[in-house]
């Protein structure tokens, strides 16, 4: 199946592609890595890695590429990024059955990533005939004022292996209007949709004489991933990840006073008052709670549920979780695929041992599932009384809920607000007065960058930009105005008339 895909994405002949197999992950010579289908645990295929050498090459291709592209009007740019969209348009089936193959997302979720690739790319378009700037009245006789918006240079993106797609188009698509290049290091859990979808722009770029438009570094670490983040040519850095890589490239990028455009770990709550709408609350809890097996930044991870209707409320889950089918992400009818690997199974376990040695009860699941390799039961369990449940603070990227209880809607805030993330929060409630109290524009409510009513924590559109607060790093991606990280202002002054004025008045000679 996989050479099928392969062939049908254009990358078979490939000369990075390795088809031979090979144990999962890097091979004993460090030459290549082979990517594991974490449903069956086997080896796909593998990419050839590159050197510290090959990667710095290809940041000066990159960069001599930026140097022509930026002479392109934007909205020709922006015809060329069409025309990439159309392309995965024309391939959205095979790639997103990749994605479903390589990190274990049901098919219905491989699809809808490609898709937001193609809406980003419908989005930059509209984006490339604007980028607008502003005129300022000026305070001196005869003199025009105004900004502009202008090319950045080669940005380096790092991505995460949940989204092995979408995030590099979020980046990709908008820096290519914005007259950027673009220098992609993927995650070494996700090289061949890396390598697919870097052909598919990159053959459309190269049909209008942009070869390196993108460039694509695979590699570990040590080769690739830390001498990208140090380049001085590179005066962007978007890194996708956990906090703790985070923190890493934020300290290198800051020490050369690069830029940083950081989407990193989230701890998402969802609140329930006892006005909401429960026919709408528990598949919205379910599918942010199990979605990618858990493995999404916005996963829903904390539940915290009026105390008047909290029985009720896990009683339903207990039983819509009772109907998920664990299995094969390919298979139309399953609903939650793997984990992407065994370390990720025994931290769905160890974090499932925390919660029940700190009081925790284990309502259902928490296993792992009968058909072993990197299957488990997506886990319900109920906090203490107390509400003091410390293992709930952090991440664990695994289908895990944990649930709370509150009495007043302050009360429930902040325990949304508890944890050290900032990503992606909601309420639901039929009460105007919790909904406004929730998004208050004093920033009294939710502190997260998303806060949503009567809808989940995941699945965000592309309109608006991404991003959260505090530990998640405080980027922005995708729609808004989030064009503005991938470009550098500038303030410019017009004297058309004959004297000299100074500003503030002064006079000088």
């Amino acid at each position: 199946m996989i050479r099928d895909v392969l062939d049908a994405l254009g990358v078979l002949h490939d000369p990075r592609l390795v088809l031979s197999d090979g144990p999962p992950g890097v091979s004993p010579d460090g030459s290549v890595v082979f990517s594991e289908n974490p449903a069956t645990g086997t080896s796909l295929a593998g990419v050839r890695l590159d050197s510290r050498s090959s990667a710095d090459s290809a940041i000066a291709r990159s960069h001599a590429a930026f140097l022509r592209w930026r002479e392109v009007p934007a909205p020709q740019r922006g015809q060329i990024v069409r025309e990439m969209g159309d392309a995965f348009r024309a391939l959205k089936q095979p790639l997103g059955t990749l994605v479903s193959l390589e990190v274990g997302k049901i098919l219905q979720e491989g699809l809808g990533e490609v898709q937001e690739t193609i809406d980003i790319a419908d989005f930059a378009v509209g984006l490339s005939r604007q980028l607008p700037g502003s005129v300022f009245p000026s305070e001196r006789a005869e003199h025009k004022m105004y900004e502009q918006w202008l090319p950045l240079g080669p940005i380096g993106v790092i991505t995460a292996f949940n989204f092995p797609n979408a995030v590099w188009g979020w980046n990709a698509m908008l820096a290519a209007v914005c007259g950027d290049t673009t220098v992609w290091k993927p995650s070494l859990l996700a090289p061949l949709t890396a390598l697919a979808t870097n052909a598919i722009a990159s053959r459309v770029a190269a049909r209008h004489g942009h070869p390196d438009l993108f460039t694509l570094v695979v590699g570990t670490d040590t080769d690739v991933a830390e001498p990208l983040v140090r380049d001085p040519r590179l005066p962007l850095i978007s890194a996708t990840g956990s906090c703790r890589m985070g923190r890493r490239v934020g300290a290198i990028v800051a020490e050369r006073l690069g830029r940083c455009l950081l989407e990193l770990g989230g701890n998402n709550a969802i609140i329930v008052d006892p006005t909401a709408d429960l026919s709408v609350a528990i598949p919205s809890i379910v599918f942010g709670a199990v979605g990618t097996a858990g493995q999404r930044c916005t996963t829903t991870r904390r539940l915290i549920l009026h105390e008047s209707i909290a029985d009720e409320v896990v009683r339903r889950l207990i039983k819509a979780y009772s109907t998920i089918r664990v299995g094969d992400p390919t298979d139309p009818s399953t609903l939650v695929g793997p984990l992407i690997n065994q370390t990720s199974v025994r931290a769905f376990e160890s974090a499932v041992a925390s919660a029940v040695s700190q009081a925790g009860t284990l309502l259902t699941g928490g296993t792992r599932h009968a058909r072993g390799g990197n299957f488990v039961v997506p886990a319900i369990i109920r906090a203490p009384a107390d509400n003091n449940l410390p293992v709930a603070r952090e991440e664990t990227f695994a289908p895990i809920l944990y649930v709370f209880t509150y009495r007043t809607l302050e009360e429930a805030i902040a325990l949304n607000n508890s944890v050290a993330q900032g990503l992606s929060s909601a309420i639901f409630t039929d009460s105007l007065r919790a909904a406004e109290r929730f998004l208050a524009p004093t920033g009294a409510g939710s502190d997260c960058g998303i806060a949503n009513v009567n809808l989940g924590t995941s699945g965000a559109e592309i309109g608006g930009a991404f991003g959260g607060e505090k530990e998640t790093g405080g980027g922005r991606e995708s729609g808004s105005d989030s064009w503005k990280a991938y470009m550098r202002r500038q303030t410019s002054t017009i004297n058309y008339g004959s004297a000299v004025r100074l500003a503030q008045g002064i006079q000088f000679g």
